[in-house]
């Protein structure tokens, strides 16, 4: 009887410790199978220097940008200093800096200047505004041939009849218009005087580029916060300057008219539709002033990045197709917090091809 006993409890002994193996093999090949391989991807960290200048339109975009991918690529020693597209462009061709801003295309008479090549790479849009300071009116109506005659100084004050007749409910004072106009050779006045010779034509007479001859004694300020910061500070003033200045500057804005007759406020959605009326040439360049559409904004301005196509340091080249790679992928998101519109997906797909044309030469 004992004896059967003992070989009973031998068995179960031997039976609980093959089930305990066998459960102990079953959880670590479970645990084998479902347990992902962690694999890490990490940028190629380039050395590098990028020094840039020009566009003040695009510079808090440029700005929060910068700031970002740094995070990624610690380092590359990237810089903007503004100064203007026309400064941008100058420094671009003599080789002062790697990159530039502008929001205006360089004349083709400048093009021998760049003898590395020349890209354009459109990076956000955003509205020009029309900010005005005039107490008791917070809200306003204008035209182009209104505008132009404004900056002409063909209309004086600011309840001119042509002013009233597009605001018919406004209490406008008698107080002197005080056109404010940019200092600097710039890619905003470039596009507000293009804006003007197609929203009123025979009405602008000035010439239009990144500088005009505009009347000699207008009040005129350096940058987009230089007009930001006069019109803030006169009484009667009004001023073209981009949408996140001015948002900053806490001003007010004028609704504009567009191709359509339809009063449009200056807004990131009004840029877009512009954009989406519009098509990029194949050097990516385009015009959204004045376009089609009931929703269009008509001041709508495109800027780009400019580069060389061709740079000797090969560590130069990586850095700007990473800065520029970055751009149209998380920089877009970037793009509303710093009031601009991103890009259409139209535009993103042909901007990404372009950054293969950067080259080592």
């Amino acid at each position: 009887m004992r004896s059967r006993l003992g070989k009973l409890v031998v068995l179960l002994l031997l039976v609980g410790l093959t089930a305990s193996a066998c459960g102990s093999d079953k959880k670590n090949n479970a645990s084998k199978s479902t347990t992902p391989k962690q694999t890490t991807t990490t940028a190629e960290q380039i050395t590098a220097t990028l020094a840039g200048s020009g566009s003040t339109f695009q510079k808090s975009f440029d700005e929060a940008v910068i700031e970002a991918f740094k995070k990624q690529q610690a380092n590359i020693t990237i810089s903007y200093g503004g100064g203007g597209s026309g400064k941008g462009k100058t420094d671009l061709a003599a080789g002062v800096d790697q990159w530039a801003g502008t929001d205006s295309l360089v004349k083709p008479e400048d093009m021998p200047k760049y003898t590395k090549g020349l890209l354009y790479f459109p990076i956000v849009a955003a509205p020009i505004t029309l900010s005005y300071n005039v107490s008791g009116v917070d809200k306003l109506v204008l035209d182009g041939p209104t505008v132009a005659k404004i900056f002409q100084e063909q209309i004086k004050t600011w309840n001119d009849p042509a002013i009233k007749a597009l605001n018919p409910n406004a209490n406008l004072p008698s107080t002197k218009i005080a056109p404010v106009h940019r200092s600097d050779a710039s890619g905003t006045t470039s596009n507000f005087t293009k804006w003007l010779t197609a929203a009123a034509p025979g009405v602008f007479t000035l010439t239009a580029g990144d500088t005009s001859n505009w009347p000699a004694d207008e009040v005129a300020g350096n940058g987009n916060t230089g007009v930001a910061t006069a019109v803030k500070g006169t009484s009667g003033a009004i001023g073209y300057v981009d949408y996140s200045d001015a948002k900053a500057s806490g001003l007010v804005f004028a609704s504009i008219k567009n191709k359509a007759g339809k009063a449009i406020e200056p807004t990131l959605e009004g840029t877009l539709a512009a954009l989406e009326k519009t098509s990029l040439n194949p050097d990516l360049t385009y015009n959204p002033l004045n376009a089609d559409g009931d929703t269009a904004y008509p001041i709508a301005t495109p800027t780009w990045i400019i580069t060389q196509a061709k740079y000797s340091d090969v560590n130069v080249v990586k850095a700007l197709k990473a800065l520029l790679t970055f751009i149209y992928a998380d920089g877009q998101a970037l793009a509303k917090d710093v009031d601009f519109a991103k890009l259409p997906d139209s535009y993103l797909t042909q901007a990404r091809a372009q950054i293969d044309k950067i080259t080592q030469g």
